[in-house]
């Protein structure tokens, strides 16, 4: 009798993982946004994706990214006219059982008009974060948790926020190291820069947790 109870439940179970292997094999379909309005501030916050930030051709924002019935997002602009863009899914526990979707279904290529934007805060888990030289007029703030974070050349009119675990951050920005007071924080891992440094118009706050840093200073032109 026991074993009887117990083959059953195997049955059972074994539907289970094969619903859920079934779940996250479902095809992603390739989507885009332009807002229609002038945005001052972007905040995308999602989780296992990749995130990749250009300088858009038009002065308009793009967004292109992947979604199915399970894995979605978000995507509001305020009246503030702040454009928020969040991962939002529709999974029970059985879909996370299974392989994770393909590498290009795992990517959100981000457009953005060169030194119009005010404010850029990018966060996400267990992939990269990667920026081409760009420019905004207020802060940036970028956050990477099992990840790398990637930049050149980054022109920020007020302040550079960078905060990585289990990943290294490498980058360029615009300005002089007397342009900047900085303040880091690096646990586990090699750093450039100093634990602090009080004057600078600007500021670079610098966070590591099992990660090394390397960050040079550019001259504009470059």
């Amino acid at each position: 009798m026991k074993k009887i109870i117990l083959f059953a439940w195997c049955l059972v179970l074994g539907g289970f993982v094969l619903a859920g292997c079934s779940n996250s094999n479902e095809s992603f379909e390739e989507k885009s946004y332009t807002p229609d309005t002038q945005i001052n501030e972007i905040n995308l916050d999602v989780r296992d994706r990749e995130i990749e930030v250009s300088i858009s051709e038009n002065d308009q924002i793009h967004i292109a990214y992947f979604e199915n019935s399970k894995e979605t997002y978000d995507i509001m602009v305020s009246d503030e006219n702040v454009l928020t863009m969040t991962s939002a899914n529709n999974k029970a526990w059985s879909d996370y059982i299974g392989g994770k979707p393909a590498d290009e279904n795992r990517k959100i290529s981000l457009q953005i008009p060169d030194a119009l934007l005010e404010n850029l805060t990018l966060s996400t888990t267990n992939e990269d974060i990667t920026l081409s030289t760009l420019s905004v007029t207020g802060s940036i703030n970028i956050s990477s948790n099992g990840g790398n974070i990637v930049f050149s050349n980054l022109d920020v009119g007020s302040a550079l926020t960078l905060n990585v675990k289990n990943g290294n951050i490498s980058g360029a920005i615009v300005g002089s190291y007397d342009d900047f007071a900085i303040q880091s924080e690096i646990k586990k891992g090699e750093s450039n820069l100093p634990d602090r440094k009080n004057s600078g118009e600007k500021t670079l706050n610098v966070f590591s947790n099992n990660g090394d840093v390397n960050i040079e200073f550019v001259n504009k032109s470059l």
